[in-house]
C-alpha cells in the first residue's frame, strides 16, 4: 500500500520539476538574450542618478546585482556551487564580504584595473567550476569567491560614488541582503532537485554552466571590444 500510494506523489514530483526544468531552460534563454542588450551591459537601478536618500540607495543597492546580468549570474552559480557542500556559508559569505570591501574601494577612488573584463572572466571560470563541481576544493572556491566579490563590488561602487551617508548605507545594505537572498534561493533549489530529481541534477547542472559560461563570454567580448 506505501509503495502504491508513493508512485503517484513520485509521478507528481517528476512533472513539477520538468516543468522548473523548462523555466530554467526558457529564463537562462532570456538572460543570455538580454545579455546583450545596452542597458544589461550598464545595469545602473536608478538610471544613473545618484540616490538622494535611504529609499533609493536601498533600491539601487537591490536593483544592480540583478539588472547586472554578470552579476546575477555569478551570484546564482555562487548558490548553485555552494548547494550540499559543508563549508557553503563560508563560500557565500566570502563573497558577499569582499562585494562590499570592493565598493569601498572604488568610492575611495582606487582604482583596479581591467574590473570589467575580470568580472566577465569570473562568471565564465565560475560557470566552469559549476560544471565540475565533484572535483573542486572548497578553501579554492572561497579564496575565488572573495576574489571575484572585490571585483564585482568594485562594480558596484560605481553608481554610489558621490553619494551621502544615508544613501551609501543603504545601498551597501541592499546589495548584500539582495545577493544572499538570491544565492540562498539558488542553493535551496539545487538541493530541492537533488532530493527529488537526483538522476537529472547533472544534466540541469551542466546545463545552468553552459548557461552561466555563455552569459560571461558575452559580457567578456563587450568588454574587450567595446
Amino acid at each position: 500500500m506505501i509503495y502504491n500510494h508513493s508512485r503517484p506523489m513520485k509521478n507528481k514530483l517528476g512533472n513539477q520539476l520538468k516543468k522548473i526544468l523548462t523555466i530554467t531552460m526558457l529564463t537562462c534563454t532570456s538572460l543570455i538574450f538580454f545579455s546583450t542588450t545596452k542597458s544589461a551591459i550598464a545595469h545602473h537601478p536608478m538610471g544613473g542618478k545618484m540616490p538622494a536618500n535611504l529609499w533609493e540607495g536601498l533600491l539601487s543597492g537591490m536593483g544592480h546585482p540583478i539588472i547586472g546580468i554578470d552579476h546575477l549570474s555569478f551570484v546564482v552559480g555562487v548558490g548553485l556551487i555552494a548547494a550540499g557542500m559543508s563549508n557553503r556559508i563560508s563560500i557565500l559569505a566570502s563573497f558577499i564580504a569582499t562585494a562590499m570591501l570592493g565598493t569601498v574601494i572604488h568610492i575611495l577612488s582606487i582604482d583596479l584595473p581591467l574590473a570589467e573584463i575580470a568580472i566577465a572572466i569570473s562568471v565564465v571560470v565560475l560557470g566552469a567550476i559549476l560544471a565540475l563541481k565533484q572535483k573542486l576544493d572548497t578553501p579554492l572556491l572561497i579564496i575565488f569567491a572573495a576574489i571575484a566579490g572585490i571585483f564585482h563590488g568594485y562594480a558596484y561602487g560605481e553608481a554610489i560614488i558621490g553619494a551621502e551617508i544615508t544613501p551609501l548605507l543603504a545601498y551597501l545594505m541592499g546589495f548584500t541582503v539582495i545577493q544572499l537572498f538570491i544565492a540562498l534561493l539558488a542553493m535551496k533549489f539545487a538541493e530541492l532537485v537533488s532530493n527529488y530529481w537526483q538522476n537529472q541534477l547533472f544534466s540541469l547542472m551542466r546545463f545552468l554552466a553552459l548557461a552561466i559560461i555563455s552569459i560571461g563570454a558575452v559580457f567578456f567580448l563587450r568588454a574587450v571590444f567595446s
